[in-house]
């Protein structure tokens, strides 16, 4: 059995998160996260988001697993398509991509992916 202590001074907490999407993307997700903050204010964390949606048109879910970092303040961030999570006519999606941060605290995602049948 294995034991994750904090030292004194750190937190950790969990959350669900619902976002919705318009654009090439559009439909909602629900999103189940763990995070932890140290005493000096650098954290992680890491989560898995259910998209259900449409994808250029294409219906179906899939799987996004993230994981960031922020160190005393400088983020960064990344998630990966779940390996065969994809349903419907997302099934075969895979892909990867980044998390930026902007300056008031915003978040932009960048979605690289693969479809299969495309083009």
């Amino acid at each position: 059995m294995n034991t994750l202590r904090y030292r004194r001074g750190s937190s950790s907490a969990r959350t669900r998160i619902a976002k919705t999407f318009s654009g090439d993307l559009a439909g909602t997700s629900a999103t189940q996260a763990v995070m932890a903050v140290t005493q000096q204010g650098s954290a992680g964390y890491v989560a898995i988001e259910l998209i259900v949606d449409s994808l250029q048109g294409r219906q179906g879910s899939f799987l996004l697993q993230h994981s960031a970092t922020s160190t005393r303040g400088a983020q960064s961030g990344s998630f990966t398509i779940v390996p065969d999570s994809g349903t419907g006519q997302l099934a075969g999606l895979s892909g990867q991509g980044d998390i930026a941060v902007d300056a008031g605290g915003g978040h932009s995602l960048t979605l690289d992916y693969d479809l299969p049948g495309e083009g």
